[in-house]
């Protein structure tokens, strides 16, 4: 059950920082290369509360292996999503 928690947080600080993201100016990187523009942004953040539902329920449900699952998958994800903008944080 600790992983559909460890999933839960950082579902919730991705789509945070997603969010924010989406709502600032793109670096040159952000914009002209990884073409991430507010709405992939958004698109991100929307996964993530997605991802955060999830992980909440499997907590609620006491289903420790379905929050590995989605762990593993959702790493995927953040992993994709920190690649795509990182690069572009110090453009700024």
């Amino acid at each position: 059950m600790i992983w559909s928690l460890i999933g839960l947080g950082s579902a919730l600080a991705v789509a945070a920082t997603a969010w924010r993201r989406s709502r600032s100016s793109a670096g040159f990187y952000d914009r002209e290369v990884y073409a991430m523009d507010a709405r992939a942004h958004q698109r991100y953040a929307w996964a993530s509360l997605g991802f955060a539902l999830y992980f909440a329920a499997t907590y609620a449900l006491a289903l420790p292996s379905a929050g590995v699952a989605g762990l593993a998958l959702y790493a995927l994800v953040a992993l994709l999503y920190g690649a795509s903008f990182l690069r572009g944080s110090s453009d700024e």
